[in-house]
């Protein structure tokens, strides 16, 4: 289980894993995470120190960020529409 806040200041998730996901496990993590009928997982981008799942919510882009070296887990909306969407996106990710 993880636990999620909305960071209103940033306009982000900050996303809290029981246990933070590796390098090499970040994919399965993701698509675990993110598993629900209402989110479509698209493009996976993995780089040296840090991660990104791009996925769909109710039509707008969302990006799940993972960063290795500081073990940090986000997800931004993409764009203003994506962003008043924010609050709904955690509540379906926390149920």
């Amino acid at each position: 289980m993880s636990q999620i806040e909305l960071d209103k200041n940033h306009q982000v998730l900050i996303v809290r894993p029981t246990v933070m996901p590796s390098d090499e496990d970040f994919a399965l993590w993701a698509s675990i995470f993110l598993h629900h009928e209402a989110i479509s997982l698209q493009q996976i981008e993995q780089g040296a120190d840090r991660h990104l799942q791009r996925f769909s919510f109710q039509g707008e882009g969302f990006d799940l960020h993972f960063e290795h070296y500081s073990n940090s887990v986000w997800i931004n909306g993409e764009g203003a529409f994506a962003e008043h969407l924010l609050p709904e996106l955690m509540n379906c990710l926390s149920n």
